[in-house]
């Protein structure tokens, strides 16, 4: 199948990917410009798990004030050169996670920065609830893991819902930067801070 120029000029834009990975994603996909971002997304999971052990050591730090100052947010975002790091693109990535992280008060990064004691203190509480419900031990532990996810998706970064996209995870968005730049991006760290909030 002839696929036009338009068509593979547009796939681009929409996905930031290669001009020949675009041509091929709408051949496999028959033209059908959903499938063809569906495609390239598969495969760009694919190019983003085999980077993810690539040192990503520059990058840029992204502050960002809310309400006259009544919150702040400073984000760590790192890829692997500082050629990409000066790029609009990951600055406007960067800044766009120091909003995720105002607007979203995630507590972790990612699932493996949780401690072990949150997720047994979470696990507790929410059998507690099931059976205080009057649940059956055969549905509890289903009902269990079902709230300790909600809990991940809320508390993790990475889980979360993109707040311009909300289809989208934060995961994706950055796995779609990574196909885009073809280097490792990870969000290293972040601070969230707010008047009146209390003091651990």
């Amino acid at each position: 199948m002839k696929i036009p120029a338009e068509q593979v000029k547009e796939l681009r834009q929409q996905t930031g990917a290669g001009v020949l990975d675009c041509r091929t994603a709408l051949e496999q996909a028959q033209g059908d410009m959903d499938a063809a971002v569906g495609i390239l997304r598969q495969k760009g999971l694919a190019k983003a798990a085999s980077r993810a052990g690539r040192e990503a050591s520059d990058g840029i730090i992204d502050l960002y004030s809310h309400g006259e100052g009544r919150l702040g947010v400073m984000v760590e975002v790192n890829t692997e050169t500082d050629f990409v790091a000066r790029t609009p693109e990951f600055r406007e990535f960067a800044h766009e996670m120091a909003l995720q992280v105002a607007a979203t008060a995630p507590r972790w990064v990612s699932r493996d920065d949780v401690p072990e004691e949150i997720l047994a203190k979470e696990r507790k509480a929410a059998r507690e609830d099931a059976l205080a419900e009057g649940k059956s031990e055969k549905v509890v532990d289903r009902i269990i893991e079902g709230k300790l996810e909600k809990f991940l998706n809320d508390a993790c970064l990475l889980n979360q819902p993109y707040v311009r996209d909300e289809e989208r995870k934060v995961s994706e968005v950055i796995q779609d930067l990574i196909l885009a730049t073809g280097e490792n991006i990870s969000i290293r760290r972040f601070e969230r801070w707010e008047i009146g909030e209390a003091l651990e």
